[in-house]
C-alpha cells in the first residue's frame, strides 16, 4: 500500500497517517480492506456484554469503563460528524469536540469513544446530562459542564477499512493518527498478567476503590464487530442498567410533578414490570418529566405484567433511563433503585434485563 499525502501536507511528504498503514506487519496487510463510507461504518458500534468474570489470560486487555453516553465520528469529505449510538446527530451539543477533530492533521477516519463529564474526578453521567439536550449554541456556550471525547477504537483511517485488524494494532493505529488534548482523550488499557499479580480481579478492585464504574475487558487479538460480543465484556463496580418508562404514579405530601417512575425492560417483544424509582430527582427533573411523560399519555399499561399501583398514570414507552440499584430481588424487582438520568442514545426496544456472562 503506498502513502498518500493529505490536503495541506507539504509537497512531496507522504500522508503520516497512511504511513502509519504502510508500516503494518505483512499479515495484519492482508486484513486490511477498501472502506465503505465512515457514516456506514458507524451506524452499528460494537457491543460489550455484561459479566461476572474475574480470570482472563494474558491475551486480554482491560479499559477503564466511563459513564457517559457512546459517540462515534466520522471525518470524511472535508467534514466532521459525531453521530450517538442511534444515529442521531450530535455536532450542535458538542462543537469543541468537532472543533477539535477538524483541527486534526489527518484527513479520513472514523472512530469510537465515549462523550463524559467529570465531578470530583469521576466521570458523572448526571452531570453530563445537563449537556446532553442542549443544541442552541448560545445555551451551549452558557453551559457550566465541560464534556471530554475518550476515544478507543478504530474503524476507518485514509479510505482503509481497519476492523479486520487486531484491536491492538488498531488501538495503537488511533494513538499515533490524531494527537490529543483537549477535549480529546485517548482511552489507555492495561494489560492482564495474571503471573505478575496484575489480573482482573485485582484490577478490578482497584477500579472500584478509585469510584469508578468498572473496566472493560477486551480481547487483544479481535476484530471489530458490529454487534453486541462475548469479545467486549463490562466488568461493574456497582449495578446500573437502562430501563424504559412505562409510566408514573401520583405525587405525595409537597412533592410536585410525580411520585415514582414505572420501569419495565422488553422480553421476547413484551414490557416486563421491574419496579418503580422514586428517588435521584431534583426539582426541576421532576417538573420536565412530568410533563414529557404527559405528552406521552396513553389510557392502558404498556406492561405485560400486572402493575398494582393507585391511579398510575400511563405512558407510552419511549423514554429511556438509567437508573442505578443494589440488587435483583427474587420475583424480578429492582431492590433501592436511583434515578441516574435519561437516555437519548438508545431506543426504547432495545433495552432488555442485563443478564452476567460467565
Amino acid at each position: 500500500m503506498s502513502a498518500r499525502r493529505a490536503p495541506g501536507t507539504p509537497s512531496g511528504a507522504p500522508d503520516p497517517a497512511a504511513l502509519l498503514l504502510d508500516r503494518l506487519p505483512a499479515g495484519e496487510k492482508t486484513r486490511l480492506r477498501p472502506a465503505p463510507s465512515g457514516v456506514e461504518l458507524a451506524a452499528a458500534p460494537m457491543l460489550a456484554t455484561l459479566s461476572d468474570r474475574r480470570d482472563f489470560p494474558a491475551d486480554w486487555i482491560l479499559e477503564r469503563k466511563l459513564d457517559g453516553v457512546r459517540v462515534l465520528t466520522v471525518r470524511e469529505g472535508g467534514r466532521v460528524r459525531l453521530f450517538s449510538r442511534t444515529g442521531r446527530r450530535l455536532n450542535a451539543t458538542y462543537p469543541e469536540v468537532v472543533a477539535a477533530l477538524e483541527a486534526q492533521d489527518c484527513q479520513d477516519f472514523t472512530a469510537d469513544g465515549e462523550m463524559v463529564a467529570f465531578s470530583r474526578g469521576r466521570t458523572d453521567f448526571s452531570r453530563l446530562q445537563q449537556r446532553m439536550g442542549l443544541t442552541r449554541p448560545e445555551e451551549v456556550r452558557a453551559s457550566p459542564v465541560a464534556v471530554f471525547y475518550y476515544l478507543f477504537d478504530l474503524l476507518r483511517l485514509e479510505g482503509v477499512q481497519t476492523t479486520g485488524l487486531a484491536l491492538r494494532t488498531r488501538k495503537s493505529l488511533l494513538r499515533n493518527a490524531l494527537a490529543y488534548g483537549q477535549p480529546l482523550r485517548y482511552t489507555t488499557h492495561r494489560n492482564t498478567d495474571p503471573a505478575r499479580g496484575a489480573g482482573a480481579a485485582q484490577l478490578l478492585d482497584e477500579a472500584c476503590a478509585r469510584d469508578w464504574e468498572g473496566l472493560i475487558a477486551k480481547r487483544a487479538g479481535s476484530r471489530y464487530q458490529h454487534r453486541r460480543t462475548p469479545d467486549w465484556l463490562k466488568l461493574k463496580c456497582a449495578r446500573g442498567q437502562e430501563f424504559v418508562i412505562g409510566g408514573r404514579t401520583e405525587p405525595s405530601g409537597s412533592r410536585i410533578g410525580f411520585g415514582a417512575l414505572l420501569l419495565g425492560y422488553y422480553d421476547r417483544g413484551r414490557l416486563r414490570y421491574a419496579g418503580k424509582v422514586g428517588t435521584g430527582f431534583d426539582r426541576a427533573t421532576l417538573v420536565r418529566l412530568d410533563r414529557m411523560l404527559g405528552e406521552l399519555h396513553r389510557p392502558d399499561s404498556p406492561f405485560a405484567d400486572p402493575v398494582r399501583e393507585h391511579r398510575a398514570h400511563w405512558a407510552e414507552p419511549r423514554l429511556v433511563a438509567q437508573v442505578a440499584f443494589t440488587e435483583w430481588t427474587r420475583d424480578g424487582m429492582l431492590r433501592h433503585p436511583r434515578f441516574l438520568g435519561l437516555r437519548d442514545d438508545k431506543a426504547a426496544g432495545d433495552v432488555v434485563r442485563e443478564r452476567p456472562a460467565g
